[in-house]
């Protein structure tokens, strides 16, 4: 398996600065995107290093008119107590993610459910696929949900991107995006419906990933603090690492 690491993983912002300390990474095309919009460190931060750093990056949005700030750890180095101390006293919200990545033949092999249904996205599904993701994405408002039907469809036209919508019983029930590079295929904004969970439809877009892609490794990032990683650890995925995260939403 080639060694994966989170450079490994997509990531939609572009650097605007870079320096010893971090990068910047800013989206302009969806401002309220916290994941395309934050500060990657290269190396853990003292408490007067992100203090100045947080300043700077709070300022920048504020310009662009962005509610929130957000910063990337280091990969596999966990805050200081003081700097975590600090975070908790002001209100960020902190967690961290997990990096996985399996070979396609070692994904289990399931029995096939026929009320399931997996297809790509073209021209005649497109808006299904849109209208699914816009009732989602309606969890985090309308600027957001509206800003992200416009980055889908500029999507639609990547050749790096496929976008896969999966059918129970043929009403739109899930769906799941590949980025696609020379040597991975990632899964991305793996999410089924909520009426349609418990079926086998996420082990089925997952198998489609798998079966699309059998030469490539498969990678994924996963909440460190949700259940979903337990399933991709049965299904065989091998941890590679962590990352913490921390953000703030001014009202």
């Amino acid at each position: 398996m080639k060694h994966i690491t989170f450079d490994d993983i997509y990531t939609l912002g572009k650097v605007v600065v870079e320096n010893d300390q971090y990068k910047h990474f800013h989206f302009p095309e969806m401002l309220t995107s916290y994941s395309s919009n934050f500060i990657e460190y290269k190396h853990l931060p003292s408490l007067a290093e992100f203090t100045e750093v947080e300043n700077y990056l709070r300022e920048y949005h504020l310009k662009k008119g962005q509610k929130h700030v957000k910063f990337h750890f280091p990969a596999n180095e966990k805050p200081t107590t003081e700097l975590i101390a600090h975070l908790n006293e002001i209100g960020y919200e902190i967690g961290f993610m997990e990096l996985y990545a399996i070979q396609p033949n070692q994904f289990p092999v399931f029995k096939n459910n026929p009320d399931i249904n997996i297809a790509v996205v073209t021209d005649e599904n497109l808006e299904t696929y849109l209208t699914l993701q816009y009732q989602h994405n309606l969890e985090y408002g309308f600027e957001f949900a509206t800003q992200k039907a416009q980055l889908i469809k500029g999507q639609f036209l990547e050749q790096n991107i496929l976008q896969i919508l999966a059918y129970y019983k043929g009403d739109p029930a899930g769906y799941v995006d590949i980025i696609i590079s020379n040597e991975t295929a990632e899964i991305d904004n793996l999410t089924v419906d909520e009426k349609f969970r418990n079926r086998g439809i996420g082990r089925k877009l997952q198998q489609y990933v798998m079966q699309s892609f059998p030469k490539k490794t498969v990678i994924l990032l996963a909440d460190g603090e949700d259940t979903p990683r337990e399933m991709y650890k049965k299904q065989n995925y091998q941890y590679q690492g962590f990352k913490y995260e921390v953000q703030k939403i001014y009202e």
